[in-house]
């Protein structure tokens, strides 16, 4: 029988063996992707935020449950109350565990299957709203539902995403994480849903970076950029309603995206680049591919990829579900139409706009502030 032993002259750099689940968190890898989504000898670097055991959110949902705690806000042992599509509920699930507080994630039927067995097998009990609210669709649906909850569970929190500046600091590890790994960034790309990682990620690159842009990934019927709110097959990115965390004056400018688009970026990534993702991931790799070829050469673009592909194959991946809602269409153009302001007309399909405001009017989210949210 013979015995691999390495040779010792050479030295091996590996991960420390991790004691507990939430060390896996962070430090997660990035990958060129060029063709076919820029022009030859163009590219982008993905973080490939998939990589964490559960998604992008591990990051907020350990990060606010934590500093609740600190605060007082959330006792010990208290149950943790939140509104998810799905991400931040694994990234809740995994703060649970490590700090000893039981889960509830409040989703709708939009919540694929896979996703609710899995949050259930990591001890988070889901519950699912069955109507839509009549303006703030499923999202406030869910959110009442989860004022719902509280009132009837005394010390219940609800770290609350949408609002809470702590999602937002949860993202300060993964910008110091790029500029370890590129050494400069001159352009973000990052999808637009809760607001936290595109705000938090852009408010330390735009520190060290002074002149970087970046450029926000929304979809189709997304409320966030002043588009009217339409039903949305795309989870993760987008909103039926307007989040504070969402941080309007950074970005220099938007871009929505339409499913049948996303389907054709997430395939080519699988096929082209074995690493693919969900919504979010193809819509981001749609536009940065985009971005690598309208910047000059040269310009180092990074863009997050949210998650992996793992809780999309029924949908994004399945020939069936695809054909069925007609996401089986030809190649997205080369470059997105283009509208002068967010609300001049309603977008159906890739559409880019450089004038970019919070539809409400609101002054721009202090760093840190804290809300109450909807825990009082």
């Amino acid at each position: 029988m013979h015995v691999f032993l390495p040779d010792p002259s050479l030295k091996l750099i590996a991960p420390e063996a991790a004691q507990r689940p939430h060390r896996l968190v962070g430090n997660s890898p990035v990958l060129w992707v060029d063709a076919p989504f820029a022009p030859p000898g163009r590219g982008f670097h993905a973080k490939l935020e998939g990589a964490n055991p559960g998604g992008i959110k591990d990051r907020p949902g350990l990060h606010m449950v934590r500093e609740a705690r600190r605060r007082g806000e959330l006792a010990p042992g208290a149950p943790v109350v939140e509104s998810s599509s799905g991400t931040l509920g694994l990234g809740l699930a995994l703060a649970g565990l490590t700090y000893g507080h039981p889960v509830t994630i409040v989703t709708d039927p939009g919540m694929e299957p896979s996703m609710i067995r899995l949050l259930t097998a990591y001890g988070a009990r889901v519950e699912q709203v069955r109507t839509p609210h009549p303006e703030g669709g499923w999202q406030q649906a869910r959110r009442d539902r989860v004022v719902e909850i509280l009132a009837r569970t005394p010390g219940a929190y609800c770290p609350d995403q949408y609002h809470n500046p702590d999602n937002v600091a949860a993202y300060r590890p993964l910008a110091t994480e790029l500029i370890a790994q590129l050494g400069h960034v001159d352009v973000l790309v990052a999808a637009v849903g809760t607001g936290g990682h595109s705000a938090g990620t852009a408010r330390v690159l735009s520190q060290a970076f002074p002149a970087m842009s970046l450029i926000g990934v929304d979809s189709t019927g997304s409320a966030i950029f002043g588009q009217p709110v339409r039903p949305r097959l795309m989870r993760g990115l987008g909103s039926s309603i307007h989040p504070s965390n969402v941080d309007y004056a950074a970005f220099d400018e938007v871009h929505w995206v339409a499913p049948a688009e996303a389907v054709w970026a997430c395939r080519q990534l699988a096929r082209r680049h074995y690493a693919c993702g969900g919504w979010s991931v193809g819509a981001v790799a749609l536009v940065a591919g985009w971005a690598a070829g309208a910047h000059p050469a040269g310009t180092r673009i990074a863009a997050i990829f949210p998650d992996g592909p793992h809780r999309y194959l029924e949908t994004v991946y399945n020939d069936a579900w695809c054909r069925d809602h007609d996401l089986l269409t030809n190649e997205p153009p080369g470059q997105p139409d283009e509208i002068d302001e967010p609300d001049s007309r309603e977008v159906v399909a890739w559409t880019r706009c450089r004038a970019v405001r919070d539809p409400l009017g609101r002054p721009a989210p202090r760093a840190a502030a804290h809300t109450e949210a909807v825990n009082r």
